[in-house]
């Protein structure tokens, strides 16, 4: 039986995808973040209707996060986190991280708090059915464009904070860093948190330069250390003290990123005693 032009050419390309993933680490590279995003999509399918059964809640992000908890497993990615001992509050909390790629999803769901949710860009909210399964998990959407906009649902995020006992998780770079360092940081996080008067607790994760770098369009197993570091609190603060505090909070994760970092990659010069 003859193969038609067709199935020949099915038949090249079955065989040439497996070589390309051996032979080329840029091929590896975008089949890895392919699939990573569309298992993300899948997920979030299978997410919607028992998050749905709830209705929009801070409690469906216990589903999302056990939804998503064993993705790193497929990555051959091992988190390890320390002081997650910071998180033992009675009270409401801001949480504010580092944000290096879509890949801090797998380290925000190895620490998530319960009772927390991320502040998102409102953008997120019209991507289909991950933006519906966000909504249903209660992360609340800001839109950057309009400043009114983000100040009125910061100062109405203050007041669920305290009234429903909700932790919230910001990014305060404000977008993805891939420079292995942070970039300066916004001030809104910091704002909220003086207007709710509850504490900031950083989390810092490693660099991924040793098992992933856009730039190089590499993607390999690799180690990622995450550290919870202490509360720092903002009781008595007012909105003027708001400068001193970020600068605070950045350096103390700074100087926390190159301890992780250094201690994952021997090559770098040894982090400072902490």
């Amino acid at each position: 039986m003859e193969l038609s032009l067709s199935q020949w050419a099915l038949a090249l390309l079955l065989l040439a995808v497996p070589l390309l993933y051996e032979c080329s680490a840029t091929f590896r590279y975008f089949c890895k973040m392919g699939f990573y995003n569309g298992w993300i999509l899948t997920l979030a399918v299978l997410v919607i209707p028992l998050c749905a059964l709830r209705g929009r809640s801070v409690e469906n992000m216990k589903i999302i996060r056990f939804m998503l908890h064993h993705v790193k497993y497929l990555y051959g990615i091992r988190i390890e986190v320390r002081g997650l001992e910071h998180f033992n509050l009675p009270e409401p909390f801001v949480v504010v991280s580092n944000h290096q790629s879509s890949l801090d999803l797998l380290g925000m769901m190895e620490v998530l708090p319960d009772r927390c949710v991320p502040i998102a860009k409102k953008e997120l909210m019209y991507m289909g059915s991950v933006g519906l399964a966000c909504w249903l998990g209660g992360i609340i959407f800001i839109n950057r464009k309009k400043t009114d906009d983000a100040i009125g649902v910061m100062s109405e995020t203050a007041q669920t904070m305290l009234r429903d006992n909700v932790r919230v998780w910001v990014f305060p770079e404000g977008t993805r860093n891939h420079n292995g360092s942070m970039l300066p940081f916004k001030r809104g996080a910091f704002h909220l948190a003086v207007q709710a008067q509850v504490p900031v607790i950083p989390i810092v994760m490693s660099s991924y330069h040793d098992f992933y770098s856009k730039k190089e369009r590499r993607f390999t197993t690799g180690r990622c250390l995450i550290r919870v570091l202490a509360p720092m609190p903002t009781r008595g603060l007012g909105p003027e003290a708001v400068p001193e505090l970020t600068e605070r909070v950045r350096q103390a994760m700074l100087e926390a990123f190159d301890s992780l970092s250094g201690k994952l990659s021997p090559g770098r010069d040894p982090p400072a005693p902490q």
